[in-house]
């Protein structure tokens, strides 16, 4: 039998009209069609005219506001902290996007399934080990975990941003104690939305719980994935995921084409 390979794309839009960050941090897309760059062809190739372009036309091009957080990206450890890994010893300063290893991000892929979480809950380490009891998994080192959250349901609508549940402190460590070090979700982040970690710091004083599953980094350095999309269309694991991010010098994070490939047998 052939083997089929099918590919699974797990990255959301970029795009101007869909709300997938706070307002401020919004990416805003500059269209040219063919026509509007005649005048920058003619400038780079002098004494052209309009009329030698076939159809008077030059180039489609866009022009495009945005951080390095936008649309579905891959984030470095120096995003979280300035440095990491001092679960091993002396803290060492945290690798930037270009510095990531390559092969954290062609891994074979694992996806928990937490839709059932409410908003803002906060997974422990306790629900990431039942959840791979469940779907009946033992990680490896390098295997590239995604959560699937509430949140991937919501992306176009204006509760994307308050969807979802987080991944704690101790859920990370779970994760990266067993080799991981490349994880997602289709959140808007690794952590519970701010709304709801906002809520509970003012009401316990716990400051402990500012972007828990984030500093985790500093004890074990990792890279995830966000805003991911379409996790709910792939199997628990048996599928391999690549993410390889734009190689931007020193960067806190590098957008992604996520995409999950799964290799079948045609009937």
């Amino acid at each position: 039998m052939k083997p089929v390979r099918r590919f699974i794309d797990l990255s959301i839009y970029l795009e101007n009209d869909v709300l997938s960050d706070p307002p401020p941090l919004a990416p805003k897309i500059t269209y040219q069609s063919h026509a509007d760059t005649l005048p920058e062809f003619m400038a780079m190739l002098p004494g052209t005219r309009a009329e030698d372009y076939p159809d008077g036309e030059a180039a489609a091009a866009e022009w495009v506001t945005l951080t390095t957080h936008s649309g579905t990206h891959l984030d470095a450890p120096w995003h979280f902290h300035s440095t990491m890994d001092a679960r091993f010893g002396e803290p060492r300063p945290a690798i930037t996007i270009d510095e990531v290893p390559l092969e954290w991000c062609f891994q074979a892929g694992v996806k928990l399934d937490f839709r059932h979480f409410p908003d803002g809950y906060v997974a422990s380490a306790a629900d990431v080990e039942a959840e791979l009891r469940r779907i009946g998994h033992t990680l490896e080192p390098l295997d590239i975990v995604v959560v699937n959250t509430r949140a991937g349901s919501r992306y176009g609508h204006n509760d994307y941003l308050g969807a979802g549940c987080g991944m704690g402190r101790e859920a990370t460590l779970y994760l990266l104690e067993r080799g991981v070090r490349l994880t997602g979700t289709d959140a808007w982040s690794w952590d519970a939305p701010f709304s709801y970690t906002a809520k509970k710091v003012a009401a316990g004083g716990d400051t402990s719980l500012i972007w828990e599953g984030h500093k985790a980094g500093r004890e074990i350095g990792y890279c995830h994935l966000e805003k991911l999309h379409n996790l709910e269309a792939l199997p628990p694991h048996g599928f391999t995921i690549s993410c390889f991010p734009h190689k931007i010098r020193k960067a806190s994070a590098g957008w992604t084409r996520a995409v999950a490939i799964i290799d079948e047998v045609a009937r």
